[in-house]
């Protein structure tokens, strides 16, 4: 693995050592926390070695990442400071830098991609509010053909499940596939993502909730990419099974918005050369249909 060196923030430890023994730990990688400990006074690359032995199957050797330390007086984590030395019990993560942790969350025509998921026309008398997440959908592939930003489409089982609804114009996509697959990210999928460089974010929309969309979704992040769920474009036949999928992914990470949040954020100023007509896009209310208060 190469680490990353550790940066010289303000707060935290770096005492010298008083003592022998060991001090208490806890340590966080990803959604987990183990507690264990380290001999009194161990540094930066004794870290590092305990981080391998409770999380190496886990972790991705090529990766680069930062240990952090949780600072009481902050109420956050802050890079390690340098020359740390453990000499009471505290609280490390390792955080892996496959994105500027600063862009988090952020959303730029450029390094985005839409993903349309499985809206087709057989799944139209059973999923709920289905008329509403297409009217949202066709205004998000409106404002991607607008914004000049890549879609990519697909199609559960078409033969049987038929293709894409006819409200949907997919003008443009750059990716229209069938699947059999729950995910999204098929070979095609991701030899397209290689194809558009700079790709950081997707923004995922379609059905169903709990099932493709969550199980794309995971595939992504598990690839180094942020995931935007469209919770006003997505849906499953039961809205049980869609708040219970948006809340666990929601915990992973995965940041669930609405189409209107994403369309502003992609022009991010009014003086955006396409800010009037992304306007006029979200100008019409979105569906009062309560699918919002089920998130």
């Amino acid at each position: 693995m190469a680490a990353a060196e550790p940066g010289a923030a303000p707060g935290g430890g770096g005492c010298s050592p008083v003592g022998g023994g060991s001090v208490p730990v806890l340590f966080c990688f990803s959604v987990f926390a183990r507690p264990s400990s380290v001999p009194h006074g161990a540094g930066y690359e004794l870290l590092i070695q305990k981080f391998l032995s409770l999380y190496g199957d886990q972790i991705d050797m090529h990766r680069k990442f930062v240990v952090q330390l949780f600072a009481e007086e902050w109420s956050q984590y802050i890079d390690l400071p340098k020359g740390f030395l453990v000499n009471e019990r505290c609280k490390v993560r390792l955080v892996p830098l496959q994105i500027q942790i600063t862009t988090l969350g952020n959303l730029t025509p450029s390094s985005t991609v839409f993903f349309c998921c499985d809206m087709q026309e057989r799944f139209r008398p059973a999923i709920k509010y289905f008329g509403d997440i297409i009217s949202v959908g066709q205004r998000l592939l409106q404002g991607a053909r607008l914004l000049g930003i890549p879609v990519i489409v697909t199609e559960q089982y078409p033969k049987g499940l038929g293709s894409t609804v006819q409200e949907i114009d997919l003008t443009g996509a750059k990716l229209v596939l069938p699947k059999t697959k729950f995910s999204m990210v098929l070979p095609e999928v991701e030899a397209a993502l290689a194809e558009i460089p700079g790709v950081r974010s997707i923004v995922l929309f379609g059905v169903e909730t709990h099932v493709c969309i969550q199980q794309t979704a995971l595939e992504l992040i598990g690839r180094g990419l942020e995931v935007h769920i469209v919770a006003d474009a997505t849906s499953s036949r039961s809205m049980m099974d869609r708040m219970f999928a948006l809340e666990r992914l929601a915990r992973t990470g995965i940041i669930v918005t609405t189409s209107e949040a994403i369309l502003l954020q992609l022009v991010a100023d009014k003086e955006h050369p396409k800010f009037k007509e992304i306007q006029n896009l979200i100008k019409a209310s979105a569906p009062e249909s309560g699918l919002l208060s089920k998130v």
